[in-house]
């Protein structure tokens, strides 16, 4: 069986990345292997992917696939961004950071946001490809829903008006930034 690794500690995203990557691949987390994760020190999700992939693929002899996201709120001047898990870090916990982000958004009537991924995959030749997913949406008012993780009970996609947080599982994972991502990194590398 082929193997890769997916290069994250967020458990969350671990899953959301292992069921777009096809059965024949057995998922290694590098939590198993005991590798930490290396400082995000890029200035662009793009950047930060491809340092992650870099940091892992050192510690492997077969592929890996990496993944850099975050919530950009239009008028949060496009915050959390890339500091999306530090800012719950800074806080504590998401929760906490999604009631700072929702105290922060009081009185604003733009509530425009786009969940943005970056995915960096390193094969067997060493070459990095990158592609990144975009999905346009705004922030909830509340946060509501016990599905997904992170950010996702305050993002509702366009043209829904259920939170992430909110939705069936199986329907958030086929639409959603890490997707999109995912689908233009198929086309490029053809192996998935």
């Amino acid at each position: 069986m082929k193997k890769i690794l997916i290069g994250t500690h967020n458990k969350g995203k671990f899953k959301e990345i292992a069921i777009l990557i096809p059965k024949k691949y057995r998922k290694i987390s590098p939590y198993s292997l005991k590798i930490k994760s290396p400082k995000e020190t890029g200035k662009t999700f793009t950047s930060n992917s491809r340092l992650k992939v870099k940091f892992f693929s050192k510690h492997v002899n077969f592929p890996v696939i990496s993944d850099d996201s975050g919530l950009c709120i239009q008028s949060l001047k496009n915050k959390p961004g890339i500091y999306s898990a530090r800012l719950a870090k800074k806080h504590g916990s998401f929760l906490k950071a999604m009631k700072y982000i929702l105290k922060k958004m009081e009185g604003k009537k733009n509530r425009k946001a786009i969940f943005v991924c970056s995915l960096s995959y390193k094969g067997y030749g060493g070459k990095i490809i990158s592609t990144e997913g975009r999905l346009e949406g705004k922030i909830s008012y509340k946060i509501v829903g016990k599905k997904g993780f992170g950010y996702d009970p305050i993002f509702i996609p366009i043209g829904k008006t259920i939170t992430f947080g909110q939705m069936n599982k199986s329907k958030k994972i086929k639409m959603d930034h890490r997707f999109i991502a995912f689908q233009k990194l198929k086309k490029k590398i053809k192996i998935f």
